[in-house]
């Protein structure tokens, strides 16, 4: 129980009742105290109360007729009379207005235990239904996603449950979908009735934190956002992250076009590699006669060659083929589902033609290349591509030439450990040391053991680590010098990788 309100004129019959009810066993949160019905009611149009105990007897407005401008409001508490009157009239006025209980004073401490432990259960029986109700109310409006539904049944679902929806502005947010989620999306959902729909509301437990609706979809994770919880969120939860946010919206009729807009500008947040907000950003336009000139590159001819050139000596020529695919979606010639259809088929189609060749591994890996929505951004994505790519080639029987990468590899190891604190990447020490892109991430993996992302991390939680216990550096200044702009992103980096915030380590290791 949260709140119990007593309303009674006489202090001491109050404050009476009230060590009876913090001594019956049953938890209250708060107790809050009235001297008479005015009060009370003036309290009860901006104040939840679970429980009300009321004398009728009372200056200003009595019992009754506060009982009965009670059962005027929206939000009623469950209502005990007490009275000093056995006056049966009274009794039957009382109950006739909603009140459960009526008790005779002198009260007695066991009575009003009883009273407690029954309205309690109730309470928590009504707050069950209520969620029980909310769940069902989320699953709906949920359904007004689907496309194909009808305009009756969504007319239907925004008059029934626009109660369990903000009455204010809201934005609505995707990012990538957890992998371990993704596999059962709502688009499976959505097929599968409400009972396996609902399992995923909330799947990230933004609820409580950021007042959001959120599930797994087939475009992502989903949440739904106040207006005003917006730029916290994006902050606190995306700062390494490619979202899409759609325009500002109010109201569920125009959930499936606020939708619309952030499945839009999750697919630009992809190719990007930034967060991306309807109305802020946009796809360019491009020349059609360079448009109908990518499109080659999605013929069956194409993707034979692509294909069949795997397993040659002609490494620079597998990565060319294949980088073309990936730049031509960058530079805006072939849209993201011309994309996604194209490394589907070509995906499928490498295993049936190396199917002597490919393991489990490659099996595995070809199905989680085939969900780009499980994946940041395409420069993510076509890393983690290009390194199995180049893996498959070299056990195809051709290694690329490394007569100078291992040079190379140190080379650029040597420049990572001198530039940690710059605005270091990939590309920068893969033109530096002169080698292709997809190469040196192949090649300096392959060498090290490690991703570059991950070497490069490593390198500067070490240097940071460093500086923590060797000088008197604000944590601020520290992920500066480290080569980290965002300071709430190298404390998340910092943590994950030590267990423990950057504050934390350094007076674990100065004390």
């Amino acid at each position: 129980m949260h709140t119990l309100l007593i309303v009674e004129d006489e202090k001491m019959i109050r404050q009476g009742i009230k060590a009876m009810v913090q001594r019956s066993g049953v938890p209250v949160d708060n107790i809050l105290e009235c001297s008479n019905g005015e009060d009370a009611l003036n309290l009860m149009h901006t104040t939840h109360v679970d429980v009300m105990f009321t004398d009728i007897r009372m200056q200003k407005m009595d019992g009754i007729e506060l009982v009965r401008r009670v059962g005027e409001l929206d939000d009623k508490p469950l209502i005990v009379a007490i009275s000093g009157y056995d006056d049966f009239s009274y009794a039957v006025e009382m109950l006739r207005n909603g009140v459960r209980e009526y008790l005779l004073k002198p009260v007695e401490r066991d009575k009003i235990a009883e009273i407690l432990r029954k309205l309690n259960a109730e309470l928590e029986e009504r707050t069950d239904e209520q969620n029980k109700d909310k769940e069902l109310g989320l699953r709906q409006i949920r359904d007004l996603l689907d496309k194909e539904l009808d305009e009756q049944k969504k007319k239907l679902i925004i008059d029934k449950y626009s109660l369990y929806f903000f009455d204010t502005l809201y934005r609505v947010c995707i990012y990538k979908a957890e992998k371990s989620k993704a596999g059962n999306s709502a688009d499976d959902a959505r097929h599968q009735g409400h009972e396996d729909s609902g399992s995923k509301m909330d799947s990230n437990n933004y609820s409580d934190q950021y007042e959001a609706i959120s599930f797994d979809d087939q475009d992502g994770s989903v949440v739904i956002l106040k207006e005003d919880m917006v730029r916290a969120f994006i902050n606190n939860e995306m700062p390494d992250k490619c979202a899409g946010l759609s325009d500002v919206h109010e109201g569920l009729s125009s959930l499936l076009d606020a939708y619309k807009e952030a499945v839009s500008m999750r697919k630009l947040s992809f190719i990007k590699g930034k967060t991306c907000v309807y109305g802020s950003d946009k796809f360019e336009s491009v020349n059609p006669n360079l448009k109908e000139k990518a499109k080659e590159l999605l013929t069956e001819t194409e993707r034979t060659k692509r294909i069949q050139i795997i397993g040659t000596d002609k490494t620079e020529d597998v990565i060319y083929r294949w980088k073309q695919l990936f730049k031509v979606l960058e530079n805006g010639q072939i849209d993201i589902e011309e994309f996604c259809d194209e490394m589907d088929a070509s995906l499928s189609s490498i295993p049936q033609v190396y199917r002597d060749n490919v393991t489990d591994e490659d099996l595995k890996m070809v199905e989680s290349l085939k969900k780009l929505s499980e994946y940041d951004n395409l420069s993510e994505y076509q890393n983690l591509f290009m390194d199995w790519l180049l893996n498959l080639n070299q056990r195809l029987g051709n290694r690329p030439d490394d007569s100078n990468i291992r040079q190379k590899i140190e080379l650029a190891r040597k420049y990572i450990n001198d530039n940690y604190n710059k605005d270091l990447n990939m590309a920068v020490v893969s033109n530096y040391v002169s080698m292709n892109y997809s190469l040196f991430s192949y090649s300096f993996k392959g060498y090290t053991g490690k991703n570059f992302v991950n070497y490069l991390k490593e390198i500067r939680i070490e240097k940071a680590k460093e500086l923590l216990t060797s000088t008197d550096l604000k944590v601020i200044e520290i992920s500066q010098e480290v080569g980290y702009d965002n300071e709430k992103h190298f404390m998340k980096t910092f943590k994950a990788m030590c267990g423990v915030s950057p504050g934390e380590y350094r007076k674990n290791m100065t004390t």
